[in-house]
């Protein structure tokens, strides 16, 4: 790819490490809000105008509306980022809200959600999967092998987590509302049960790994399950499980989203770029 004028603006390790590879590529990199490995991440707002293209973390805004930015010490707010980019410019972004789109689009910004495409998607999978098993293994007091693991829901980060979890010997469940996503995990061997059923089977697993970014465990449905259990959960925000609930019955629950931004951020950074690059070489055709 001819050299770019990239712009990097928020984010954690992915972000680090999709610096980068984006500078090994041959492109010239500026930074807003990252301020680790050498870098002050205090570029000028104002020379945004000048990217060719500006990156946003994945997901864009944190829990305080602000871009996501963990690695700055000072927060930034995406209407400043917005209001310094010229009309035309190319701006990408992971899980973008809805409202930032809008907001891109009235300035007459070209805006593309990088996490969106499928490729992405299944390349992002690999490392949470990887990583819930990481995590898992850290967490449990036992091995996984012969380990009860019910996995919820089955797209592409709990087939891979499923397959990554049989191949070291656990006892895998999985629990999905498709009847398409049932018949595929009977057909890889795993037991079954439709979502909506889900009850008192909850107490016969030793770690439960949530992939559903909707409130599948909530206090009802926590009452059932095993005491020692450990709950993993996967999904973006909202998440799949009720933590004030888990909490008050002293359940062992961990909310990992952007769990590949903690084990593999290079991977996930790979992912990224590639998704970045697709969007730009689509663009040049």
């Amino acid at each position: 790819m001819q050299e770019k004028n990239i712009w990097v603006v928020g984010g954690d390790l992915r972000q680090l490490a999709l610096v980068r590879l984006l500078k090994e590529d041959g492109h010239t990199v500026h930074t807003i809000g990252l301020e680790e490995d050498g870098l002050d991440g205090k570029c000028a707002v104002s020379d945004l105008s000048l990217a060719h293209c500006v990156i946003l973390p994945l997901p864009v805004l944190g829990k305080d509306g602000m871009v996501h930015a963990p690695l700055c010490r000072e927060s930034i707010s995406l209407t400043q980022v917005l209001e310094h980019m010229r009309p035309g410019q190319i701006l990408c972004g992971g899980l973008v809200p809805e409202e930032v789109r809008r907001a891109g689009e009235e300035r007459g910004l070209r805006i593309f959600d990088y996490y969106a495409r499928e490729e992405c998607m299944v390349a992002n999978a690999v490392p949470t999967a990887e990583g819930a098993v990481q995590v898992a293994m850290e967490q449990l007091p036992f091995t996984l092998h012969s380990a009860r693991v019910l996995i919820l829901g089955f797209g592409r980060v709990g087939k891979l987590t499923a397959h990554r979890m049989d191949a070291l010997g656990a006892r895998v469940t999985v629990a999905a509302k498709d009847y398409a996503d049932l018949a595929w995990a009977a057909a890889y061997h795993y037991e079954s049960i439709r979502l909506e059923e889900l009850s008192c089977e909850l107490g016969g697993f030793q770690l439960i790994v949530n992939t559903i970014p909707a409130q599948i465990l909530d206090a009802q449905r926590l009452c059932w399950v095993d005491p020692e259990v450990f709950i993993l959960d996967l999904a973006s925000a909202p998440g799949g499980v009720d933590p004030a609930a888990a909490e008050e019955m002293g359940l062992h629950l961990l909310q990992a989203p952007g769990l590949p931004g903690r084990t593999a951020p290079v991977t996930a950074a790979e992912a990224i770029r590639d998704s970045v690059y697709h969007i730009l070489w689509e663009l040049e055709e």
